[in-house]
């Protein structure tokens, strides 16, 4: 049935990768299915349409520079009509198009050549910030940090003493995309790029607001942050080695 939901929740996420290069869009359909995806393929608009109104794809990777209708056009029309999280697939030499895309409502973007393991995490992050399904291993992993743990299905923050701390949505956010880049220095507007999500409003481009509140959580002493380091000039990195365990069963 055209738009029907997928028949099994069970199923992996389904991506609609849209992109008219198919040197790179057959082997990395075919990486995302090793990974434990589902994959459809579309070599233009068109046919990203045709396969919108047969299948309800959970998540939608798309290529800015096509013939015919470009990315954005498609990407307006996903995130309006459909709702479904887009990632951008950009060149280098798109800043502008992309800025586009992420105003009219794409949660992330890629710049190419990129890495096919952060492509897998990106898309990863974007299905649990949407609250759509994400591979079981994914979903059975929390971060462990400096005795925090973080449980990004139940969104869940404990302390080192196992004392549940309150975080909102955009704190959560922001502490995964810290989380899944340790010791990586990342400016504002990146780390505005990984959260603001679909409520970019609740962000209000204030990330240093919303790092000030996350260390007064997580920090011993928030005026002299050990956790989450300024790097004048450059942004904010999580100083602090991350690792990836199984969450126990509930």
């Amino acid at each position: 049935m055209p738009g029907s939901d997928r028949m099994n929740e069970d199923d992996p996420p389904l991506v609609l990768l849209v992109d008219d290069e198919d040197t790179l869009r057959i082997p990395l359909a075919e990486y995302l299915s090793r990974q434990g995806f589902r994959v459809t393929e579309a070599d233009n608009a068109a046919r990203a349409r045709a396969v919108l109104r047969d299948e309800a794809p959970d998540l939608v990777l798309l290529d800015i520079m096509m013939p015919g209708e470009d990315g954005l056009s498609l990407c307006r029309h996903v995130v309006e009509a459909r709702d479904i999280p887009v990632i951008l697939l950009t060149a280098k030499g798109e800043a502008t198009d992309r800025i586009v895309g992420l105003e009219i409502g794409a949660d992330d973007y890629v710049v190419k050549p990129f890495e096919p393991r952060e492509l897998v995490a990106r898309i990863r992050s974007v299905l649990r910030r949407a609250g759509r399904s994400a591979p079981p291993a994914e979903d059975n992993e929390c971060y462990e940090f400096e005795g925090w743990r973080l449980d990004p299905l139940k969104r869940r923050l404990t302390d080192p003493e196992g004392a549940v701390v309150p975080i909102s949505s955009a704190e959560f956010r922001l502490l995964s995309a810290l989380l899944d880049r340790p010791r990586q220095v990342m400016d504002r507007d990146r780390l505005l790029d990984l959260v603001q999500g679909r409520e970019a409003h609740l962000f209000d481009r204030a990330v240093d607001n919303q790092i000030s509140r996350l260390r007064r959580k997580i920090e011993a002493d928030s005026r002299n942050p050990q956790l989450i380091q300024t790097v004048w000039g450059g942004g904010y990195m999580l100083a602090a080695d991350v690792r990836r365990v199984l969450r126990e069963a509930s």
